[in-house]
């Protein structure tokens, strides 16, 4: 299944650091890019009809349309939360714009190609339900 171009760009970006104190640098990079929900789309508290299931890091989620494609909307909760982090800077960069079936084409281990097979049972379902959850979002936006 293709996956979207500028997602398969930040797999590409990563696939060039072998080292893991690299990649683990760049995913740090990447979650300093992450940006709170802006007020007119969610506040705090946020509703639990928009939290993950399962996550550690206590994230919402939120899709809007915009023109023929989607924008989806990260709040995590956690300050500590720099995976996660990481990963909403990652969908919400790569897949904004992009229509709902493309967003369909993410599959749920792409946590796996971003943070490596190393992460805890917890940590990997809950970054999955990020995925999930935006896909489930997108298809009925």
């Amino acid at each position: 299944m293709p996956m979207p171009e500028a997602l398969q760009e930040v797999l590409d970006t990563l696939a060039m650091f072998p080292d893991k104190q690299d990649r683990i640098q760049t995913l740090i990079a990447y979650s300093e890019q992450y940006q709170a929900p802006p007020k007119d789309i969610a506040e705090r508290p946020y509703p639990e009809a928009n939290r993950v299931p399962g996550c550690e890091s206590e994230v919402f989620v939120w899709v809007r349309r915009v023109g023929e494609g989607i924008k989806a909307y990260y709040a995590v909760d956690n300050p500590q939360g720099v995976s996660a982090m990481a990963l909403c800077a990652i969908l919400d960069g790569a897949l904004s714009g992009k229509s709902p079936d493309e967003i369909q084409e993410v599959p749920d281990e792409i946590v796996y190609e971003i943070f490596g097979r190393e992460l805890s049972m917890g940590k990997s379902m809950g970054l999955m339900g990020i995925v999930r959850m935006t896909k489930a979002l997108a298809k009925s936006a």
